[in-house]
């Protein structure tokens, strides 16, 4: 029987009394000052006051099935044992109600069908049984829903639901009118096609090191994680405070975005693309609505120093669009405001030609303002404020949390169809093993620990130059084997053999600042190498083939040249290939120059013990008496003597002893006396005098700095901040001792950076020696998960809150202590999955703190007692 059939046969009047029994009743209003009108609060059977028993449930059910049967007729009725089975699951159906995480108007919206797909079914039916349960299901559900609309708050929730969202509707409609302006058919047409490409071409991740005949692709919408920027601000304290590096467009329409090799520069920029391109709205990425994406990878978009003209941005890429694209649009786009550029790279751009690059940008943003710009670059290889006359606001990525870690981890074992339990293991090993936890900073390095551990069962290098031998064993040697792939007898190469001809292309790539080789080029270099090598039988041309498709290193950008799969893969080779030619006069040479930064760090990883002093010996040298001790101001006194991080860092001599301080991280044999001058030099920088300052030191001495971190006696509030911020950001378990030491300064700047640097260390442990020892007066305690809640919970609770990513109100019903909490800051915006009722859960609260980008709307409909702060409005 068809579910209408039966609902039209069973009368209201036999059904009502019973559906009313199984909900309590409440009084008349809208609903919106109380706690959450949620199904499992309406129901009578659960919770301290229920008037109706499971028993009392159980036999509604069957009574509710015996008039079902009686309506359905003689010859339809179910014989008594299938009467009895249909009870049984009509009453767990039913019962499931309770369980059901939304409230009535949602129910009514999805209708009898949806919410009879949300309830529980039984695991297994008689087919008897079968054909009866769905239209009884159905027929109870229309009643349930008939009974919601019915209630007294219900109509007044609705009227102001739709009211809502038609505001909302209204305030998309008119951005829209507003950015997207009369345009032709054919414009609108290729426009559609444009976004389905982009949404296409980027909308998936390289997983590096996938077998080539499985998939080595994931999707973006699984596998990003959205890490943190910092504004880069000289002194600035305030505007140090991070933010979500997908929402930095929201904060400056032009924005240099610094980040280091394999921190997730180029995923960003695909998921801002992705994200344009489908015209999805979201309340805090309102500014990308209407916007038409442009990708402008710089490595593959400049030619001899001249970057495309606007008709010529998707011919650059080599767009499969580029042909039918109408004549004048990208123009017609950029003169409307609407562009999104996303250029990355302009460390890949040789040094000669960066500033007819950034000629290129002034003259683009001056011919055609209002667009979006995001440019992404290496930290120094561009000095500081190189845009700030074109109006640029300079952030900086952050290392990867160890959330970020444990999600990264989890998610790539997931789209790798991993075995169970290896996921888990690896999180484990990453946290309690230093060395591991140290190498897991971003998700290039992220993603060779997890191929490798897959690989390797579990046994994992422990320094950046073994995690780097072990992939390439993994990737020139075991795979092809392992698999028995065929291969022609003269392109059977040893890995050695291989490497060396990597390496020769990885060197003649750094040598001649280039990011992609022609293919000549490679022919040419191979040719050189296979001319001292009797022993290999293959053409240049035939091992160029051999080693672009199976050493799963290198890949074709575009027909006709040849780059690694990651530029840290080329400096890693490049280096070996350096320190075994003996070019260290040339490395030094180069020690300047941000593009040399990691090749300079491996060259003195593998470097024999007397050739690896002399390159930290010149780097020492090349450090100016003067440079790092000047505090700044003028004084040259030996007991202030301090960096400021400002134009310092672009001159080389700081860069190249914070370069050689990290450096004794992957030495493993160094003359004592080396050893303590580098560390004695890079002490007199410390602690650094601004955010700058910090971010160097962090990024570029690492970890291996935080020994020589002073403070907090003797420091200013503005020193000891910097401080807290660079041994934070390495994001490794050493660093906890140091910030333990600032845990009971007064400065309120001080404590919001300790509190905020939470999320980056065990939420426990953390909570432990930090969070529970802070002054609580006038701080906002951030929590970035629910586990941060918890814990604050565990400690009494706060009575100011900061709730960073989206949670469902729920959650914070749940685990924020509801009578200290005073103040609450939704730094990522409004939870209104339950429209604003949740706010009543919390009796004390009479301050909200709300992000620029709140909808007008939303505000409006707030709880009238509650004070509402901007974030710009905060001192």
């Amino acid at each position: 029987m068809e579910p209408a059939t039966l609902a039209t046969r069973l009368a209201s009047s036999a059904v009502v009394p019973i559906v009313k029994k199984l909900f309590v009743h409440e009084g008349a209003g809208a609903g919106l000052v109380d706690r959450p009108v949620r199904i499992s609060g309406l129901v009578s059977f659960r919770g301290e006051q229920r008037t109706l028993t499971e028993r009392d449930l159980r036999r509604l059910a069957g009574e509710l099935t015996d008039r079902a049967v009686k309506a359905s007729g003689p010859h339809e009725a179910p014989d008594p044992p299938t009467r009895r089975e249909l009870a049984d699951a009509l009453a767990t159906a039913l019962h499931s109600i309770g369980d059901l995480d939304m409230d009535d108007v949602q129910a009514v919206r999805l209708g009898p069908e949806g919410l009879a797909r949300q309830l529980a079914a039984p695991a297994s039916l008689s087919e008897a049984a079968e054909a009866h349960f769905r239209p009884l299901l159905h027929t109870a559900c229309l009643h349930i829903l008939n009974f919601f609309s019915r209630r007294s708050t219900f109509i007044p929730r609705t009227l102001t639901e739709q009211t809502q969202q038609l505001d909302r509707l209204v305030s998309i409609t008119d951005l829209l009118l507003e950015r997207i302006p009369a345009r032709s058919a054919e414009d609108a047409r290729f426009e559609q096609r444009y976004a389905e490409h982009i949404a296409r071409k980027h909308g998936e991740l390289t997983i590096y090191g996938l077998d080539t005949d499985r998939t080595r692709e994931w999707r973006l919408d699984s596998a990003y994680i959205s890490l943190e920027a910092t504004r880069d601000a000289g002194d600035s304290l305030r505007t140090a405070t991070p933010l979500a590096a997908d929402r930095v467009l929201a904060v400056s329409d032009r924005v240099l975005l610094r980040g280091a090799a394999g921190c997730g520069k180029t995923t960003l920029l695909q998921w801002l693309a992705v994200t344009a391109a489908r015209q999805t709205y979201d309340e805090h990425l309102a500014h990308l609505l209407g916007r038409v994406p442009f990708v402008l990878p710089l490595r593959r978009v400049v030619r001899d120093g001249l970057p495309p003209t606007p008709d010529r941005f998707l011919h650059a890429v080599r767009s499969s669009l580029a042909g039918a694209q109408p004549a004048g649009w990208a123009e017609r786009v950029l003169s409307a405001g609407r562009g999104l550029l996303l250029v990355d790279g302009i460390d890949e751009v040789p040094q000669a030609h960066r500033e007819e690059t950034r000629r290129w940008l002034r003259e683009l943003m001056g011919d055609f303002p209002g667009n979006l710009w995001l440019v992404t670059s290496r930290p120094s290889a561009v000095r500081e404020e190189w845009l700030a006359q074109e109006g640029f606001a300079e952030l900086s990525l952050a290392p990867m949390s160890r959330h970020d870690v444990s999600a990264f981890i989890k998610r790539w074992h997931s789209a790798a169809d991993a075995e169970p339990g290896l996921a888990d293991a690896l999180v484990a090993a990453v946290r309690t093993n230093p060395d591991l936890g140290r190498l897991a900073v971003n998700p290039l390095m992220c993603g060779l620990l997890c191929t490798l551990h897959r690989d390797r069962r579990g046994s994992l290098p422990h320094g950046r130059r073994d995690l780097f031998d072990a992939a390439l064993t993994m990737l020139l040697e075991r795979r092809d084997r392992e698999r028995s792939v065929p291969v022609a007898d003269g392109l059977r190469l040893s890995k050695d053999v291989q490497i060396q001809l990597l390496q020769r292309l990885a060197y003649w790539m750094i040598r001649n600042d280039r990011a992609e080789m022609e293919e000549r080029d490679v022919v040419a270099q191979l040719d050189r190498c296979v001319s001292r090598m009797a022993y290999v039988e293959a053409t240049p041309y035939e091992l160029f083939r051999h080693l672009l498709d199976r050493s799963g290193l290198l890949r074709e950008p575009a027909e006709g040249r040849v780059d690694f799969i990651h530029r840290t893969f080329q400096d890693a080779l490049g280096a070996k290939a350096a320190v075994e030619e003996g070019d260290f006069p040339l490395l030094l040479d180069n020690a300047h120059k941000d593009q040399w930064q990691d090749v300079i760090r491996m060259a003195v990883a593998h470097a024999r013990p007397a050739d690896r002093a002399r390159l930290l010996r010149g780097l020492v040298a090349r450090v100016p008496a003067g440079d790092g001790r000047d505090g700044g101001d003028g004084s040259d006194s030996p007991k202030r003597q301090r960096w400021s991080g400002q134009g310092q860092l672009s001159g080389g001599g700081v860069r190249s002893l914070l370069l050689a301080a990290a450096c004794l991280e992957q030495a493993t044999d160094v003359p004592p006396q080396v050893h303590a001058e580098i560390t004695e030099r890079t002490a007199q920088l410390l602690p650094p005098r601004s955010t700058s300052a910090a971010r160097h030191v962090a990024d570029i001495g690492g970890p291996v700095l935080l020994s020589l971190l002073p403070g907090p006696e003797g420091l200013t509030d503005e020193e000891a901040v910097c401080t807290v911020v660079a041994a934070s950001r390495t994001g490794t378990d050493a660093a906890l001792p140091v910030l333990a030491r600032f845990r009971n300064g007064s400065s309120l700047d001080l404590r919001r950076q300790l509190v905020w640097a939470w999320h980056r260390f065990d939420t426990d442990e953390y909570a432990r020696e930090v969070i529970a020892h802070l002054d609580e007066s006038e701080l906002y305690f951030s929590a970035h998960d629910v586990s941060h809640l918890r814990a604050l919970a565990g400690m009494g609770g706060r009575a100011r809150v900061q709730i960073v990513g989206t949670y469902h109100p729920r959650q914070l019903v749940e685990h924020v202590d509801s009578e200290r909490l005073t103040h609450l800051w939704l730094r990522d915006g409004y939870a209104r999955h339950d429209g604003e009722d949740w706010l009543a859960a919390f009796p004390n609260l009479h301050t909200l703190v709300l992000p620029g980008t709140t909808p007008r709307y939303v505000r409006q409909t707030l709880p009238s007692h509650l004070s509402v702060v901007m974030e710009s409005e905060l001192s």
